[in-house]
């Protein structure tokens, strides 16, 4: 029956956390943003005392039922987990996984270099380990990718029958570095997990040791009847956390995810899911020497256990594996100069659009400030996902990797548009309304002279102007004294948002003539 419950609400949370992250419609968050809130760092981070009470509270009851329920992380690794068991021969399907001892060493210095990282705000460090961000980024760069093309490819089958319910959306890579790390991250996640189950979870997972602290003081918890026990040994080779030692009739507590497989694999009754008041004792249990039993009662997997026993890579092929793959692309990520300009009409070729080099680095209304941005973030990619004007993506600098910014190629950040501060869990860019982000200034346009149209190439313009949504820009004479001189744009910095429509919509090529420089801090105008 645990196991049963576990898994139906695992389901449900699994499945609307990744439809977040795949939906472009914006329906899926209006219903299912709570769960992003729910999870434990970006909780942390918001300093949502709420929540934080109550998966704490969670965990001393139940124990840590958040990492096979709640964290899509870790029932992603159950998924891999159960087809990596399916996939084996028959013979070794009876012994998958064995008992390992703890790791407590390596679990808590990670931790401890981990909360370092959070306060000296390293967000690009935070975003590689923690588990809710590390599934963020794989289902934002790999899965909403194939998620969308299967989309397209139902679009164009409905034009056929000239239905347009379902409409083709853009694919395309919003960062390179950020794509890399995901795929390597699924790579060692989806090894981790096929070969030992819930080896993330309990050697590199920050929140994972955390809430492993506390649920070695839970009240409901597995327990042994040793008068009912044959050590079989079925309960340590069903257990994914390998936290069972069947021959000293002890569980690990701080490493058990109550994920109910042991209960439903033992035979004989022996273990039982109940209330037991825990002790100092079993919260931390000490070595138990045991004497070799009888001949007649020693188990006949020996030797299946030997052959099944796998080790694990740690962490520093995870770590090593990510750093390489990131410098790599960081380094492969170049600029292009702004040569060769061209123009958006007549018959000149269309060149795509460059970004600029901004001084300061855009962040979305709602974050407040890059600081705010840089402490809070956790590099989830749900705001980057949910993004419905191609605005955010990740960023590229070593410090604030993974971390949304804005961008003004693909499209402009529109005034009626708010729901990345609708979406994020961490606090990081806090909840507007449309009539706050139309007087919230997150940068001002600057404008470049040699590379608008009516100086470069004697042509009447006016776009920007035009599609500005505050009237900040202004055609004016480019020769005051001439009055018919072709017009220029001005801009009133104090009227700008910081929008990117006059970016966007600039029609030189590659390089807009006119581009938004970001404000460290926001103002409100």
């Amino acid at each position: 029956m645990v196991r049963k419950i576990r898994l139906t609400l695992a389901t449900i949370f699994f499945v609307c956390i990744t439809l977040m992250f795949l939906d472009f419609t914006g329906v899926t968050h209006t219903y299912f943003s709570w769960m992003a809130k729910l999870q434990f760092l970006p909780a942390v981070l918001a300093l949502n005392v709420g929540i934080i009470i109550l998966l704490i509270v969670l965990t001393l009851l139940f124990g840590r039922i958040y990492c096979s329920v709640i964290c899509p992380m870790g029932v992603f690794q159950d998924i891999i987990a159960w087809f990596g068991k399916k996939a084996r021969p028959k013979k070794e399907r009876k012994i998958p996984y064995t008992y390992s001892k703890a790791m407590s060493t390596l679990r808590y210095t990670v931790l401890g270099v981990f909360v370092m990282a959070i306060i000296a705000g390293v967000g690009s460090f935070v975003a590689l380990l923690a588990p809710y961000s590390s599934y963020g980024r794989i289902a934002s760069n790999i899965f909403q990718p194939i998620y969308r093309l299967g989309n397209n490819v139902l679009a164009s089958i409905a034009e056929k029958y000239e239905s347009y319910a379902i409409y083709d959306v853009d694919i395309w890579v919003k960062s390179m570095p950020t794509l890399i790390i995901a795929v390597v991250t699924l790579v060692i996640i989806f090894i981790l997990a096929w070969r030992n189950g819930r080896t993330y979870c309990n050697t590199i997972c920050p929140v994972g040791t955390v809430l492993g602290f506390f649920a070695r003081f839970s009240f409901f918890h597995v327990t042994f009847d040793t008068e009912k026990c044959k050590n079989c040994s079925m309960c340590s080779r069903n257990c994914k956390a390998s936290c069972i030692d069947y021959k000293t009739h002890t569980v690990d507590y701080s490493r058990c995810v109550t994920c109910g497989n042991c209960l439903e694999q033992c035979k004989f009754g022996a273990l039982s899911y109940k209330l037991a008041v825990p002790s100092m004792a079993t919260a931390f249990p000490k070595p138990v020497v045991v004497e070799k039993p009888a001949a007649k009662a020693a188990p006949k997997v020996k030797a299946e256990e030997a052959k099944a026993e796998v080790k694990d890579p740690g962490l520093r092929t995870f770590l090593t594996t990510i750093a390489v793959g990131a410098a790599a692309a960081a380094k492969a990520q170049i600029i292009p100069e702004a040569t060769d300009k061209k123009v958006d009409g007549g018959l000149a070729e269309i060149a795509d659009k460059v970004k600029p080099n901004r001084a300061t680095r855009i962040v979305p209304p709602g974050a407040v400030s890059l600081k705010n941005m840089a402490s809070h973030c956790t590099g989830c990619q749900l705001c980057v996902s949910a993004c419905p004007n191609g605005v955010l993506r990740p960023s590229t600098d070593l410090i604030t990797l993974m971390q949304p910014e804005a961008s003004y190629e693909v499209g402009y950040c529109r005034p009626e548009c708010v729901r990345c501060s609708e979406v994020c869990p961490a606090g990081a860019i806090k909840l507007i309304d449309v009539a706050e982000k139309s007087s919230i200034q997150i940068g001002h346009a600057v404008w470049t002279r040699e590379l608008c149209v009516p100086i470069r190439d004697g042509q009447e313009c006016g776009n920007c102007a035009r599609h500005c949504p505050t009237s900040a820009i202004q055609m004016v004479l480019s020769d005051p004294s001439d009055p018919q001189s072709k017009k220029i744009p001005a801009v009133n910095e104090e009227l700008c948002i910081g929008c990117g429509a006059c970016e966007n919509l600039c029609p030189s090529r590659p390089v807009s003539a006119i581009h938004v420089e970001g404000h460290e801090v926001h103002r409100v105008i």
